[in-house]
């Protein structure tokens, strides 16, 4: 694997069209990286605490990071990914901070923009994985990582960042830890079954959320599929109803953890904005073709 090479004001300009109306590019000038501090706070709100300041997205270009902005065809800035490059387990890896995009600008493909573009320039510095986090109880995060993105989940944080004074994160901050092997085309490292399972008849493991819905449980032998349920909107039911909300943290990391123990790895997702609810697909190591 190449180690990066290009960095800081050394790096090229890169650019990516976006309906015709919107560029994603690299934050190229302080005023823009201000602009991207100002636009944390515009997505996280004013009593968020951990901004990214311009000198750290500075800082963190010169030394093979990612710090790009999706601009508007006056220079409005709408929408950012950032990540960091180092050192993990003695290779090169890239982990992918922050990404966001303005309430009225969702829905248009920003998002998946920024970061193909975000793959795009570390797979050219030669890098050859990426990861970040993503909460479990947010459906549509879910859904974009794992069924657009084809990441795969590594690991289940609990509290994982603490406070940070955002509002958005007011049912506490357990996050996916998700592995992107840019090896891979798009999509293509999600995991393989060694054969096909009925998902309706795998047994719910948050039983306390079943409402008819094949509730059960780990048993010995342990079930060679399962599922995990989650709202389809956990960030409008936190607002309305936070108990319900924290309930749904707890009972989804206690069953999370329990499949852990067991031995089984997240393979798929799928939501239903009728049913109001999302499934995790887990599968039991053993289901798991080797790669």
């Amino acid at each position: 694997m190449k180690p990066s090479r290009t960095t800081g004001d050394a790096q090229p300009h890169h650019s990516r069209r976006i309906e015709g109306e919107v560029r994603v590019r690299t934050l190229e000038t302080h005023a823009e990286r201000e602009a991207c501090v100002r636009l944390q706070r515009a997505i996280w709100g004013p009593s968020y605490e951990d901004v990214v300041p311009a000198s750290i997205l500075k800082v963190s270009q010169n030394v093979g990071g990612v710090a790009a902005g999706a601009f508007l065809e006056d220079d409005e800035l709408v929408g950012f990914v950032y990540g960091m490059t180092g050192i993990r387990e003695g290779r090169l890896t890239h982990w992918s901070h922050m990404l966001g995009v303005l309430y009225d600008h969702r829905g248009r493909g920003i998002g998946q923009q920024l970061k193909l573009f975000q793959r795009q320039w570390l797979v050219d510095r030669g890098l050859e994985e990426m990861r970040w986090t993503f909460d479990p109880l947010v459906s549509g995060n879910a859904d974009f990582n794992m069924n657009v993105l084809g990441v795969r989940i590594h690991e289940y944080v609990a509290d994982m960042y603490g406070d940070t004074g955002s509002g958005l994160h007011s049912f506490g901050t357990d996050r996916f830890i998700a592995h992107w092997d840019l090896t891979e085309p798009v999509t293509g490292g999600r995991p393989e079954l060694v054969e096909p399972v009925a998902w309706d008849q795998a047994p719910l493991l948050n039983t306390e959320w079943a409402d008819g819905d094949g509730a059960g449980r780990l048993s010995d032998p342990v079930p060679r599929a399962a599922r995990i349920v989650i709202p389809y909107d956990i960030v409008s039911l936190a607002r309305e109803e936070p108990r319900a909300a924290q309930a749904w943290r707890a009972s989804t990391r206690a069953a999370f953890h329990a499949a852990r123990d067991e031995g089984y790895e997240v393979v798929g997702f799928t939501r239903s904005r009728s049913a109001a609810r999302g499934h995790y697909l887990l599968a039991h190591s053993s289901m798991v073709a080797s790669r």
